[in-house]
């Protein structure tokens, strides 16, 4: 069994919290349903301009879920483009 963690920063156009929980939750919703994975919101959450996400997937082949992450990761910048990725790792744990 192979588990992968994708952990993504993300610069947010919101200037409450309020704003920033719209987004956040937008994002991990259809993630849930687009990509089956079980993903968080980890760090930062009491900045209103910056937010900290990880997405984790598990499967018996060692490729899919790294390209599952990746493309999960292109997803957020094709469909969230007032968005900026400030940094993303892919791990296997």
């Amino acid at each position: 069994m192979h588990i992968f963690c994708l952990e993504i920063q993300l610069s947010l156009p919101s200037h409450s919290l309020k704003e920033k929980r719209g987004i956040i939750k937008s994002i991990l919703g259809r993630a849930r349903n687009r990509f089956n994975v079980a993903c968080a919101e980890v760090d930062r959450q009491d900045n209103a301009t910056v937010g900290v996400l990880a997405f984790v997937t598990v499967s018996s082949d060692k490729n899919i879920p790294r390209q599952v992450l990746e493309r999960l990761e292109d997803w957020i910048y094709e469909g969230w483009p007032d968005l900026e990725i400030t940094g993303s790792n892919i791990s296997e744990i």
